[in-house]
């Protein structure tokens, strides 16, 4: 759920929320709704990329590449039709964020990727919806039907002559289609694996034509910063790390939910303060800073700003947002196995090192939490994961890598606990 009027937030995207009627074309335009797409459509496409790079806003799907120099990628002088891509599959382990800008704003999204499509001169686009959101679908397609309707999609963009169409599909529930290129094959009705890559989407993207793929809360932000400034939203975050992310707090927390904060706000006042700290009166053990794929941060490390270079400094990652709070009775033995059982289930299977090795570190992991291991096995399930590092198609492989190889370097003390046939000392089952 989102969590709304904690002093912390800084509401951007999320300004509407709470509002009667908040999916309603009305409600939007009665809130700056398609003021930032008025403004951009008196922009030449070089301007609203040179604004989108100048705000600092870095793609919010987990890799965090600039946005306005992935846009700025694609060759608008190329005889191909051009597309813009929303992906909407929000499959990473404890993150939620993209669900509740959808239910609570579409319109919002619809405006974001119609001034991207202005700014790389496309034509038509399509929002990549989960398998499990489908009924997200219902809520997208009424918004769209309300923007032409409005006049706010279609042959002639608010009377400009700008024609730009839009539409919904969905996917069948596989992790592996949040990776941009498996989406894009999945889009075009194949199975969804991963693409060599290089050519990127800009260059080689949906249909083979060049493609702008961002994620649904980057798409989101786009409005804001051409109706406020670029200096405006740079400002609400850190250097090269601008404006606000709606971040998703679960585990033990009192007070879990999703909140809008600035980025490069402070993890452990995150924890603390937003997230209303740990029930019982109990201690912080790990944190996973941005969802299942990045590798675990111990308590102590915790006093850290969260954005993209920060966490990298810190060794590990700011990923899509998910922040999964684990206090001291949980045991990391069976954490790592949770984690890894969800990668060897989602895996396409397309690459050996990812298909074959999630599935080994599973088979480990659980005949060491059952205290069947041995001591040769701590450090073959190191060795395990670091040989699928880099060597995938896509970052499935490091995903179920990363998390593994942090949680056994920092909490080798707990493989050695389930050791000699005695179990988990934290009694999970």
């Amino acid at each position: 759920m989102y969590n709304q009027g904690h002093p912390a937030e800084v509401r951007l995207l999320t300004r509407r929320f709470g509002l009667a009627d908040s999916r309603s074309l009305n409600t939007y335009l009665a809130q700056e709704g398609y003021q930032g797409l008025q403004k951009a459509l008196q922009l030449t496409p070089e301007q609203i990329i040179e604004e989108v790079k100048a705000s600092g806003l870095r793609g919010r799907g987990g890799a965090g590449f600039p946005a306005g120099l992935k846009w700025s990628f694609v060759p608008r002088s190329s005889p191909k039709p051009k597309y813009i891509v929303v992906n909407a599959d929000e499959s990473e382990p404890g993150t939620c964020k993209d669900r509740v800008l959808i239910e609570n704003d579409p319109h919002q999204l619809i405006e974001g990727a119609m001034i991207a499509a202005r700014a790389v001169e496309a034509h038509t686009g399509y929002i990549y919806v989960r398998g499990e959101y489908r009924y997200l679908i219902e809520i997208l397609d009424r918004a769209i039907a309300e923007a032409y309707a409005g006049g706010y999609l279609g042959e002639s963009v608010m009377g400009t002559g700008f024609r730009f169409d839009l539409y919904t599909h969905t996917g069948a529930g596989a992790y592996e289609c949040g990776e941009e290129s498996a989406l894009l094959e999945s889009l075009e009705g194949k199975r969804g694996i991963p693409r060599i890559r290089p050519p990127f989407p800009a260059v080689v993207g949906a249909f083979q034509c060049p493609t702008v793929l961002n994620n649904v809360e980057t798409f989101c932000a786009v409005p804001s910063i051409l109706l406020k400034g670029a200096e405006h939203f740079a400002s609400l975050g850190t250097r090269k790390n601008g404006g606000t992310r709606l971040f998703c707090l679960s585990g033990h927390l009192n007070r879990p939910g999703v909140y809008e904060l600035p980025m490069g706000f402070n993890l452990r006042r995150m924890i603390e303060e937003v997230g209303g700290g740990i029930p019982g009166g109990r201690k912080l053990k790990a944190v996973i800073p941005g969802g299942s794929s990045c590798p675990v941060l111990k308590a102590e490390e915790t006093d850290l700003p969260m954005d993209f270079d920060s966490l990298q400094a810190a060794g590990s990652m700011l990923g899509s947002g998910g922040v999964v709070v684990m206090d001291e009775t949980t045991c990391m033995v069976r954490m790592a196995l949770r984690i890894m059982r969800f990668y060897a289930h989602e895996s396409c299977g397309w690459c050996i090192p990812c298909r074959e090795g999630t599935l080994w570190l599973r088979n480990l992991l659980d005949r060491f939490h059952a205290g069947e291991g041995a001591a040769r096995d701590i450090p073959l399930i190191s060795e395990l994961a670091q040989n699928m590092l880099g060597k995938t198609f896509c970052p499935l492989g490091d995903a179920a890598a990363l998390p593994t190889i942090s949680i056994v370097k920092k909490f080798r003390e707990e493989f050695e606990a389930h050791l000699a046939g005695r179990g988990c000392p934290y009694g999970g089952g």
